[in-house]
């Protein structure tokens, strides 16, 4: 048996989702995919596909070795067009992960002048706010807001993020009169503060004060927001915000275009926060690819 062919096979049949369809691709009998596919299972001594007549689906075990063998699979045909086509000339999937917001705002844009870049590059976005585990899921790079807790992933810092407290105007308006001062951190608790459980910091505001504080400047206040709503999702703390619902301590970039109308105030002006980093991050155990690399150097261009 040819283990590489077979291997090449088995993934091809996981996407496609049919045996024919890659005996049509292949231009042979669905009966010599399927015993390519028996074969491999035997080599492993595993069983990899749940076959009935009208469905196909991965085992347990299946799963596992189907995303190691499907980056497997891709580097080798990475490898092979750069010998064809030469080493400028990209090819094949990136697997890209982020946070929602940041994936539809912000990362969105520089994928489509990446693929406009590099037109025989797919990108598999995958937008998630909770936590990805990137090799059990197949991810090749993400981008990472926050502080990095784990030593093992490769990292590379592509910029910083800054936050601000911001709050609509209807909700402002909405506050009682002795609720309107806003000088400094301790009074953003007389508000409904919308926390972002995402971050590891979760509910601790820090600030730093400003030349125009009423406190010593470099002085450093941290409150802890209270509300009555949290959320997993940059999304509904967008949303939340928006709809008048309380505060957010949020990334400028999450309410541009509302920040730029003025639709949104800035609470706090004489107090930043302390920024957050981004980083584009890597499993350790795999060497970064060259679509990973070019992927990596357009968005730090991009962010310079």
């Amino acid at each position: 048996m040819d283990r590489l062919t077979a291997m090449q096979t088995f993934v091809r049949v996981v996407e496609s989702g049919s045996f024919s369809a890659v005996a049509r691709e292949a231009k042979t009998t669905q009966s010599a995919v399927s015993k390519q596919v028996a074969a491999l299972e035997r080599e492993l001594g595993a069983r990899l596909l749940s076959r009935t007549t009208r469905s196909l689906a991965l085992t347990e075990e299946g799963e596992r070795y189907f995303e190691q063998a499907r980056r497997l699979v891709a580097e080798i045909a990475e490898a092979e067009n750069s010998l064809r086509q030469g080493a400028q000339q990209l090819t094949g999937w990136l697997r890209v992960a982020a946070s929602v917001g940041f994936g539809r705002l912000k990362l969105l844009p520089l994928v489509k002048s990446f693929l406009a870049a590099h037109p025989g590059v797919k990108i598999d976005l995958r937008l998630n706010d909770g936590f990805v585990d990137l090799v059990e899921q197949g991810i090749d790079v993400a981008v990472r807001i926050g502080e990095l807790s784990d030593s093992s992933l490769v990292a590379r810092r592509i910029g910083s993020s800054k936050r601000v407290v911001v709050a609509s105007r209807d909700y402002l308006r909405s506050l009682p009169k002795g609720m309107k001062a806003h000088r400094v951190p301790e009074d953003l608790l007389q508000m409904n503060c919308i926390v972002y459980t995402e971050l590891a910091t979760q509910n601790a505001w820090s600030f730093t004060a400003g030349a125009g504080a009423p406190v010593d400047e470099g002085s450093v206040v941290t409150v802890r927001a209270q509300g009555n709503i949290q959320t997993n999702s940059s999304e509904v703390i967008r949303a939340a915000v928006l709809s008048g619902m309380g505060i957010g301590f949020s990334p400028t970039w999450l309410f541009e275009e509302e920040l730029a109308r003025g639709d949104l105030q800035v609470l706090l002006p004489d107090w930043p926060a302390p920024p957050i980093p981004v980083h584009l991050i890597s499993p350790s155990q795999r060497r970064p690819s060259a679509k990973v690399k070019a992927f990596a150097d357009h968005l730090v261009a991009a962010t310079r």
